[in-house]
């Protein structure tokens, strides 16, 4: 079955995080977005979409992750091994150090509000797209 036109045009997102309620929610929020969310609970399952999806416009992480790397060192690898995807990290626990974040990427502090995640988004993918990540 092909998908729809509309579908096949709408901006992927790679959603990192590992609180089932929590991605549950941000889902809901950018598919109202007409986005189209792809999941990962950590960083290794991440690599893994990363490396066999070529369409994934915008990562979007939390810092708190379980596995070996958090979401700042994941959201830097992301910048050096897939320089034309955006990245967005958010966190309600940590804010971002000298050195944590990758250049040319956003970061949210959590609770955000859904028009604020979407539009950050956006700027990320539009930043990226004109050569700016």
């Amino acid at each position: 079955m092909k998908p729809h036109r509309r579908i096949v045009k709408q901006p992927v997102v790679l959603l990192v995080e590992d609180e089932p309620l929590v991605r549950l929610t941000q889902v809901d929020i950018l598919r109202e977005a007409e986005f189209w969310v792809v999941e990962a609970q950590d960083a290794d399952e991440a690599f893994e979409l990363l490396k066999t999806r070529p369409d994934i416009s915008v990562v979007l992480t939390d810092v708190d992750m379980p596995g070996s790397i958090d979401g700042f060192e994941f959201a830097r690898l992301v910048r050096q091994g897939w320089p034309e995807v955006g990245v967005l990290v958010i966190s309600g626990k940590a804010d971002p150090g000298p050195g944590d974040m990758p250049p040319n990427a956003a970061f949210l502090h959590k609770p955000i509000l859904p028009d604020d995640l979407v539009a950050a988004l956006t700027q990320v993918m539009a930043a990226t797209q004109r050569g700016v990540g």
